[in-house]
């Protein structure tokens, strides 16, 4: 039996959606031979018209839009170099759903992992740093104990574009890390750092030329800082702790009689913090202090890569690349591990 018949009573609304085809006016193959190649009608080629201002628009709507969702982020990273980007790729895999900020002074990401060393092109890194090569798919020669990337360059193009694919990513470059937040504890007194203070990098290098150039902030429940060892911005986070660090100074001192003035005495680290310099150049001793040592130096922030040679007083390494990215994974890895009890005493702070 023929089962019945549904009537269609009022009738029902179609939509259409148009076929949109991409103009295949440029080709980026060709089988031509010798002198018959042809990539375009260039006679004929012209780009799609645009108003000055839309420029202009499409790309502040888009960085002002990224300032405001950023400006209250799970976790921010201090200088995209080998060790901060690696540290992003692994968190960005395994929390899709932190807000990662990453801040990086310089116009040009990357920090010193475009060459190897001494200008040259290739990249050596010690094994078992291969394993996050192979994570990256990126191609190398295996010399046994460690394997050679033919150019710093393919790792650290490749590292960055993986990263900044990554939906809860933003990456701000010519931006400088200025001073960190922080928050001390009402009851334990213990303090914590609870996001970063920024400015544009241009600004901030000329602070003793211009009046007052106030910063800007983000807030965050944890900071990852990869400055790097010593330089203009160099070791930055790990610089401005020692200095938080310290007894403040009595700046009236010099204006009370002479009977009331106490004695100087150099400040000391109240919170028990100093640098411990960074040592001179120790291959086999530097790359396991460096990742061992990746850690969440005090509350609230995380310091890796070379920046931690100038906490620890541990040996560089020079032209070998591998706990650069394994410092990033062990970073990675304190940040989860800190995220969580970080969060919740923000939450019930401020």
């Amino acid at each position: 039996m023929t089962p019945p018949t549904m009537l269609q009573t009022a009738p029902v609304a179609t939509t259409f959606s148009p076929i949109v085809t991409k103009d295949k006016t440029i080709k980026l193959k060709s089988d031509a031979k010798n002198g018959d190649v042809s990539f375009a009608d260039w006679e004929k080629f012209k780009f799609a018209p645009i108003r000055e201002s839309t420029v202009s628009r499409a790309m502040t709507r888009r960085y002002f839009a990224d300032l405001d969702k950023y400006t209250e982020s799970d976790v921010v990273i201090v200088g995209a170099g080998s060790a901060g980007l690696s540290a992003a790729y692994v968190l960005a895999k395994n929390r899709p759903d932190l807000k990662i900020a990453i801040i990086e002074a310089s116009v040009s990401p990357g920090g010193g992992c475009w060459l190897g060393g001494q200008l040259f092109s290739a990249m050596v890194l010690r094994k078992p740093a291969d394993l996050f090569l192979d994570d990256l798919g990126i191609q190398y020669d295996d010399e046994g104990d460690y394997v050679v990337v033919k150019h710093a360059a393919l790792f650290m193009s490749t590292l960055l574009s993986k990263v900044l694919q990554f939906p809860n990513i933003k990456l701000f470059n010519s931006t400088a890390v200025e001073d960190l937040i922080t928050r001390r504890d009402e009851i334990t007194g213990e303090l914590r750092i609870a996001g970063v203070v920024t400015n544009w990098t241009l600004v901030a290098l000329n602070h003793d030329t211009q009046s007052c150039m106030d910063p800007n902030t983000i807030n965050c429940n944890v900071v990852l800082s990869t400055t790097g060892h010593d330089g203009p911005f160099g070791a930055f986070s790990a610089k401005r702790l020692e200095e938080l660090g310290k007894a403040p100074k009595d700046i009236t001192q010099g204006f009370k009689p002479i009977a009331e003035q106490k004695p100087q005495t150099q400040a000391s680290s109240a919170d028990g913090f100093q640098l411990g310099g960074m040592r001179g150049l120790d291959m086999n001793k530097a790359e396991d202090a460096i990742v061992k040592g990746t850690r969440e130096v005090v509350p609230g922030l995380v310091i890796a890569g070379m920046e931690l040679a100038e906490v620890d007083g541990s040996n560089r390494m020079g032209p070998t690349f591998g706990a650069m990215a394994l410092s990033g994974v062990k970073a990675a890895e304190s940040v989860l591990n800190a995220f969580e009890i970080r969060k919740k005493q923000n939450l019930n702070g401020y």
